[in-house]
Protein backbone atom coordinates (compact mmCIF):
# COMPACT_ATOMS: atom_id res chain seq x y z
CA UNK A 1 0.00 0.00 0.00
CA UNK A 2 1.20 3.72 -0.49
CA UNK A 3 2.23 6.52 2.05
CA UNK A 4 -0.41 8.07 0.23
CA UNK A 5 -3.35 6.95 -0.76
CA UNK A 6 -5.66 10.17 -0.88
CA UNK A 7 -9.09 10.39 -3.02
CA UNK A 8 -10.95 14.05 -2.98
CA UNK A 9 -14.09 15.10 -4.36
CA UNK A 10 -15.53 17.96 -5.97
CA UNK A 11 -18.46 19.17 -7.17
CA UNK A 12 -18.07 21.98 -10.00
CA UNK A 13 -21.18 23.38 -11.52
CA UNK A 14 -19.55 24.18 -14.52
CA UNK A 15 -19.26 22.15 -18.17
CA UNK A 16 -17.04 19.74 -18.17
CA UNK A 17 -14.84 20.63 -20.83
CA UNK A 18 -14.01 24.14 -19.15
CA UNK A 19 -12.65 21.83 -16.34
CA UNK A 20 -10.83 19.89 -18.55
CA UNK A 21 -9.25 22.63 -20.19
CA UNK A 22 -8.55 23.89 -16.62
CA UNK A 23 -6.72 21.27 -15.51
CA UNK A 24 -4.30 21.17 -18.25
CA UNK A 25 -3.47 25.03 -17.05
CA UNK A 26 0.51 24.36 -15.75
CA UNK A 27 -1.06 26.47 -12.73
CA UNK A 28 -3.54 23.80 -11.69
CA UNK A 29 -0.61 21.32 -11.83
CA UNK A 30 1.48 23.88 -10.17
CA UNK A 31 -0.66 24.96 -7.48
CA UNK A 32 -2.05 21.26 -6.73
CA UNK A 33 1.34 19.78 -6.53
CA UNK A 34 4.02 22.35 -6.09
CA UNK A 35 6.65 19.74 -4.92
CA UNK A 36 6.19 17.16 -7.73
CA UNK A 37 7.51 16.59 -11.07
CA UNK A 38 4.79 15.52 -13.28
CA UNK A 39 4.95 13.94 -16.96
CA UNK A 40 1.44 12.70 -18.69
CA UNK A 41 1.27 9.01 -19.09
CA UNK A 42 -2.71 9.05 -20.40
CA UNK A 43 -4.49 12.31 -21.33
CA UNK A 44 -8.28 10.76 -20.98
CA UNK A 45 -9.50 13.94 -22.90
CA UNK A 46 -12.38 15.42 -21.37
CA UNK A 47 -11.92 12.48 -18.72
CA UNK A 48 -9.03 13.74 -17.35
CA UNK A 49 -5.62 13.04 -16.74
CA UNK A 50 -3.21 10.61 -15.05
CA UNK A 51 0.58 11.54 -14.43
CA UNK A 52 3.43 9.86 -13.26
CA UNK A 53 4.87 12.02 -10.22
CA UNK A 54 8.59 12.19 -8.89
CA UNK A 55 9.76 14.63 -6.24
CA UNK A 56 8.73 14.58 -2.41
CA UNK A 57 6.68 11.63 -3.56
CA UNK A 58 6.91 8.72 -6.20
CA UNK A 59 4.11 7.05 -7.85
CA UNK A 60 1.12 8.61 -9.52
CA UNK A 61 -1.90 11.12 -9.75
CA UNK A 62 -4.55 11.98 -11.35
CA UNK A 63 -7.69 14.20 -12.06
CA UNK A 64 -10.38 11.75 -13.35
CA UNK A 65 -13.49 14.04 -14.15
CA UNK A 66 -17.08 12.57 -14.10
CA UNK A 67 -20.08 14.94 -15.74
CA UNK A 68 -22.90 15.03 -12.85
CA UNK A 69 -25.60 16.89 -13.57
CA UNK A 70 -25.23 20.58 -14.59
CA UNK A 71 -21.76 19.95 -13.46
CA UNK A 72 -18.73 17.83 -13.15
CA UNK A 73 -17.61 15.91 -10.25
CA UNK A 74 -13.34 16.37 -9.95
CA UNK A 75 -11.93 13.10 -8.49
CA UNK A 76 -8.01 13.59 -7.38
CA UNK A 77 -6.37 10.77 -6.45
CA UNK A 78 -2.88 10.23 -5.58
CA UNK A 79 -1.62 6.82 -5.21
CA UNK A 80 2.26 7.52 -3.94
CA UNK A 81 5.19 7.09 -1.65
CA UNK A 82 7.18 9.61 0.12
CA UNK A 83 10.89 9.60 -0.88
CA UNK A 84 13.82 8.92 0.52
CA UNK A 85 16.04 12.01 1.49
CA UNK A 86 18.09 13.38 -1.44
CA UNK A 87 15.95 11.58 -3.83
CA UNK A 88 13.42 12.66 -6.14
CA UNK A 89 12.67 8.88 -7.06
CA UNK A 90 13.49 6.24 -4.11
CA UNK A 91 10.70 5.58 -1.82
CA UNK A 92 11.34 5.74 1.66
CA UNK A 93 11.75 3.84 4.25
CA UNK A 94 8.47 5.00 6.76
CA UNK A 95 8.41 2.89 10.09
CA UNK A 96 5.74 5.64 11.85
CA UNK A 97 2.20 5.38 10.80
CA UNK A 98 1.89 8.90 12.25
CA UNK A 99 4.27 10.30 9.84
CA UNK A 100 2.41 8.92 6.61
CA UNK A 101 -1.45 9.78 8.47
CA UNK A 102 0.00 13.69 8.76
CA UNK A 103 1.00 13.88 5.18
CA UNK A 104 -1.75 12.29 3.31
CA UNK A 105 -4.14 15.02 6.12
CA UNK A 106 -1.97 17.58 4.82
CA UNK A 107 -2.36 16.45 0.82
CA UNK A 108 -5.64 16.41 1.61
CA UNK A 109 -6.55 19.52 3.24
CA UNK A 110 -4.02 21.72 0.36
CA UNK A 111 -6.20 19.88 -2.41
CA UNK A 112 -9.34 20.39 -1.09
CA UNK A 113 -8.11 24.64 -1.10
CA UNK A 114 -6.96 24.34 -4.61
CA UNK A 115 -9.82 22.97 -5.61
CA UNK A 116 -11.86 25.38 -3.89
CA UNK A 117 -10.51 28.15 -5.75
CA UNK A 118 -11.11 26.29 -9.12
CA UNK A 119 -14.46 26.14 -8.01
CA UNK A 120 -14.42 29.77 -7.03
CA UNK A 121 -12.59 31.25 -10.21
CA UNK A 122 -14.96 28.77 -12.76
CA UNK A 123 -18.38 29.52 -11.04
CA UNK A 124 -17.75 33.22 -10.97
CA UNK A 125 -20.96 35.66 -11.20
CA UNK A 126 -23.11 32.05 -10.70
CA UNK A 127 -25.42 32.36 -7.91
CA UNK A 128 -26.58 29.07 -5.89
CA UNK A 129 -29.07 27.41 -7.42
CA UNK A 130 -28.47 28.63 -10.72
CA UNK A 131 -28.11 26.42 -13.97
CA UNK A 132 -23.91 25.86 -14.41
CA UNK A 133 -22.00 28.21 -15.86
Amino acid sequence: MPHVDLIEETFLAVDPDVVSAAIREPRFTADLWPDLDLSVFMDRGRDGVRWSATGALVGSVEVWLEPYGDGVVAHTFVRADLTRRGSTTEPAQIDDWRKTAAEHQRRARHAKAVWWGVKDRLEAGRKPGEPAV
